[in-house]
């Protein structure tokens, strides 16, 4: 168990933020198979937030049944940032995390994600607006630095901490490295040396095994992982038993495809038949955005997740095509079916 802030998270390996697919759904589907402590959604922008835009309110969503959760937010200007971390802990929240780690042009060029890192005391200016802001605790995601000359984990993580950040997660590659090369853990250990509170380091965690090594090689609090979720949400539950000392039990092609039709029906049924006060109540009461078009986006859902959810499997490939080329629900479903030997959803 760690502690982050007054939050209690009981399994020290978390689901990361990933734009497009780690949505409720996916959260909550992971959360059932265990071991997974903490979740964190897809990034939020303050703006959008704070102007109360509807498909930004529909990225903070989340339900009860994924606590404890943390909603993730960029921006760059303090008040701003400031103003969507109280409407962040007015939907309920447990964490607040800020983005300064996604290295995507199009948010890094407006002064937000990485390129906060190449304005350390602007960083932690906006660490203190909102920290003073709100009660709940306030996290940031950084990357190693904004290149291999500007690697500059160590300083910013002690400088948000001195500015009133609970925690920190740092993912050990530049934004100029993208997702090419290597995480490099070495960082990571050293920022967990250098500060008081929990750093969670992440990166090329895709087997359980690694998340233990990992964890005991660098004495962080916790890992978060990312891609290695999307091929595999039960690398949780499988860290949380190789940390127990019992065997890692594979993951049967039953419950693959199982977890595939679970998460179509969850998505069918989102914010369309759920009970009255299932998920928080949000500003906005119109129909969510893909309701005007249900069937197509949960197809696209699935052909998202499909692209990392089937890397590994014997025909894997083959399967992936399937899915592309699926036009409708019952033809997703029909392709699942059959490729996994499973009857129907669970949920």
């Amino acid at each position: 168990m760690i502690r982050i802030g007054a939050v209690e998270i009981e399994h020290p390996v978390a689901l990361a933020p990933m734009a497009g697919m780690t949505d409720t759904a996916f959260r909550r589907l992971v959360k059932r198979h265990g071991g997974c402590g903490l979740v964190v959604t897809e990034m939020v922008s303050s703006e959008g937030l704070v102007r109360g835009i509807d498909r930004t309110l529909e990225y903070a969503e989340y339900t009860e049944e994924e606590r404890p959760v943390s909603i993730q937010i960029f921006g760059g200007d303090p008040r701003v940032m400031a103003d969507a971390a109280q409407i962040v802990e007015s939907l309920g929240a447990d964490i607040i995390d800020i983005n300064m780690g996604c290295p995507v042009p199009k948010i890094a060029k407006h002064n937000a994600g990485c390129s906060l890192m190449r304005e350390p005391h602007h960083a932690a200016g906006v660490v203190k607006a909102m920290t003073d802001a709100v009660k709940i605790p306030v996290t940031v995601k950084m990357r190693a630095g904004w290149n291999e000359r500007e690697i500059n984990a160590t300083t910013l993580a002690r400088m948000v901490e001195d500015a009133g950040a609970a925690a920190v997660a740092v993912h050990g590659r530049t934004a100029a490295q993208s997702y090419t090369g290597e995480s490099d853990w070495r960082l990571i250990g050293e920022v967990a040396q250098a500060v008081r509170i929990p750093v969670l380091g992440s990166g090329d965690c895709v087997e359980p095994g690694q998340i233990i090594e990992r964890m005991s090689a660098t004495g962080v609090s916790g890992v978060l992982v990312g891609r290695g979720a999307l091929r595999n949400p039960w690398i949780f539950a499988q860290a949380a038993a190789a940390s127990r000392g019992n065997a890692v039990v594979p993951t049967s092609m039953a419950a693959r495809g199982e977890f595939l039709l679970n998460y179509i029906e969850l998505l069918l049924k989102e914010r369309v038949d759920e009970a009255a006060g299932f998920r928080p109540a949000l500003a906005n009461s119109d129909p969510p955005a893909q309701a005007r078009g249900r069937e197509r986006w949960v197809v696209n859902k699935l052909r998202a997740l499909g692209s990392w959810y089937t890397k590994g499997l014997d025909g894997g490939g083959q399967l992936r095509v399937a899915i592309n080329s699926a036009e409708s629900i019952s033809h997703l479903r029909d392709i699942i079916s059959k490729f996994f030997n499973v009857e129907h959803a669970a949920v």
